[in-house]
């Protein structure tokens, strides 16, 4: 999945990204605004995870979206 489709629908993307990384507060998603490094630097700090961690778990998020899509 190309990530510009969720930086452009963050809006709706929010829920799922919250569903997925559920610490991510509202704040957070708002600071995130769909861009990619945001997201993958708040999964670090909020989960305490390394960098190569939050980049498979974005890279999972991004599958299973595209796939999700594919099915429909």
């Amino acid at each position: 999945m190309n990530w510009n489709i969720v930086k452009a629908n963050w809006q709706q993307f929010r829920g799922e990204v919250k569903a997925q990384w559920g610490k991510l507060t509202n704040d957070h998603l708002d600071v995130i605004e769909g861009k990619r490094i945001e997201l993958s630097g708040k999964i670090q700090e909020t989960y305490g995870i390394t960098k190569d961690e939050a980049e498979r778990q974005i890279k999972d998020f991004e599958l299973r979206k595209q796939d999700d899509s594919a099915k429909h």
